[in-house]
């Protein structure tokens, strides 16, 4: 459970939205497209070495091979597939940490595989135990109370629940599909209000007005948004005001132990 008081921050980068250099020293987690939905070696190893210059943690960003759809499009892949896909992925992102000196501290998966992952305890177990035969150290990230997180726990790893600064949820804590209108929240002081009530462990509106309490222990940021950079530095300010420090999930975890 995560100490009332601080809280880790990840964003998703590696995806070429050209934002990276400015939200990495705002942040505290990254996760790094892995070159399936997006990414490659070179931006890997750029996005790695930003984080070993500004003490952020690296952890891989794991999708479906799907550009044309940007990893959102749901798939159907047996066990086999899915240890296949996470390992592949894992392996190409730790040999260039590995190369660059720098540790991978979590996992979390993208898109359409994360929001699978969240209802589907089959899938969620495939995950997990991929990520348990490649590396047990490693944390895996997924929706607050969702199935990822339960699955992660079967396998013996260390998880986080995440929740998202600029989603809308429904009543019972799942996120407002992407194909629907209302499924982001385009207003800056809006999510910034959202995150920092999560932070607090405070409730939240969801998407049918119902107040709900998202138990997170790390808060996303999607990197891609047109205002990523300015709500990073406007949510980092909300926290010091509120005195919610910032702080990846590698530290929660030694603080805990």
């Amino acid at each position: 459970m995560r100490p009332h008081g601080r809280i880790d921050f990840n964003c998703d980068l590696g995806e070429g939205c050209g934002n990276d250099a400015a939200i990495i020293p705002l942040i505290s987690s990254a996760n790094i497209a892995c070159g399936a939905h997006a990414g490659d070696t070179a931006s890997m190893r750029a996005t790695l070495r930003l984080c070993r210059e500004h003490g952020v943690a690296a952890g891989a960003h794991p999708g479906y091979v799907d550009r044309e759809h940007f990893g959102r499009h749901d798939l159907a892949l047996e066990k086999s597939e899915i240890t296949k896909l996470i390992r592949s992925q894992l392996a190409t992102i730790a040999a260039i940490a590995k190369e660059e000196d720098i540790a991978l501290v979590h996992v979390k998966p993208h898109g359409a595989l994360y929001n699978q992952a969240a209802r589907d305890p089959l899938l969620a177990d495939a995950i997990a135990d991929a990520v348990r035969a490649f590396n047990q150290s490693l944390i895996l990230i997924g929706l607050a109370g969702s199935e990822l997180p339960r699955a992660g726990e079967r396998a013996g790893l260390r998880v986080a629940h995440e929740a998202f600064a600029d989603r809308l949820d429904r009543a019972d804590g799942s996120l407002v599909p992407r194909s629907q209108a209302n499924a982001v929240i385009d207003s800056v002081d809006d999510a910034v209000a959202q995150a920092l009530a999560i932070a607090q462990g405070q409730p939240i509106i969801a998407a049918d007005g119902a107040l709900i309490e998202l138990h997170a222990d790390t808060i996303c940021l999607h990197g891609d948004g047109a205002d990523a950079v300015a709500f990073a530095r406007h949510l980092r300010a909300t926290f010091a005001t509120a005195n919610v420090r910032v702080q990846g999930l590698d530290l929660h975890a030694a603080a805990d132990s």
